[in-house]
């Protein structure tokens, strides 16, 4: 087998290859869906909220806009834009089936019914047409792509001239003590937490991981500027732990 055919990434802190690793990232969102929203709550302490609110805030949703939510789970961002976009229409799409069947049973789903679809895809490969969207969100989601600049490509691909890409993410704190401290409750506290409340430690320790893994502000802002965006900012939330990047198709 050549080294082209043999292309190996990360799953965590673990070295996998890259064919194996959709397939991974699969089983954990399979495993920890039915707890998934209860968990964001209790391991960010309800934070998860604010940051997504920031979000919108920064985004200004405007009316008639057509969101395209990636990774978008259970919907927690589609039911924020579309509340505050009257005649907006969101698609959520996810990878994980069982992500998606969750978030159809939220009581924002059924009142935003007509406003909002629910798509199974894959952030590298989007099964949507070029210039097709407003908006192109992704949060939490991104680090868990096994080629992120290909997931960027798409990104810039599907939304139209004037389109806005927003990425919330797990980011890097810029104070070595603070992230010291950050780290020891990530991967102390967090499997833990997994394990009591979704039976499933294995999985909360590769998403503590994954974050670890995951390019700092800077170096990820890059990496959407080589996907051809423009006018790329990134604004910190909580000191770092997570970030906003924006970018803008022109």
């Amino acid at each position: 087998m050549t080294a082209e055919n043999n292309k190996t990434t990360h799953f965590g802190f673990k070295t996998v290859d890259e064919d194996a690793k959709a397939g991974m990232v699969h089983g954990v969102f399979s495993r920890v869906a039915s707890k998934y929203d209860i968990m964001n709550d209790l391991m960010s302490v309800g934070i998860h909220r604010l940051w997504k609110d920031a979000m919108m805030d920064w985004l200004a949703p405007r009316p008639g806009q057509r969101l395209l939510d990636v990774a978008g789970g259970t919907g927690d961002v589609a039911f924020r834009f579309l509340k505050r976009a009257p005649g907006a229409t969101a698609t959520v799409c996810d990878m994980t089936e069982s992500m998606l069947v969750e978030g159809q049973k939220r009581a924002e789903a059924e009142d935003m019914a007509e406003r909002l679809s629910w798509v199974v895809g894959d952030a590298m490969a989007l099964p949507f047409e070029d210039n097709s969207f407003d908006v192109y969100t992704i949060s939490f989601g991104i680090r868990n792509v096994t080629r992120i600049p290909d997931a960027l490509r798409e990104a810039y691909r599907v939304l139209r001239p004037g389109g806005r890409l927003m990425v919330l993410e797990f980011s890097q704190i810029p104070n070595d003590m603070l992230q010291w401290l950050y780290d020891r409750y990530s991967f102390n506290v967090i499997p833990v937490m997994g394990q009591i409340v979704a039976n499933d430690r294995d999985s909360y320790q590769y998403l503590v991981e994954s974050i670890r893994k995951f390019p700092d502000q800077e170096t990820f802002a890059s990496m959407i500027r080589d996907a051809g965006f423009e006018q790329v900012k990134y604004r910190n939330l909580s000191l770092g732990i997570a970030a906003l990047h924006s970018g803008w198709k022109i």
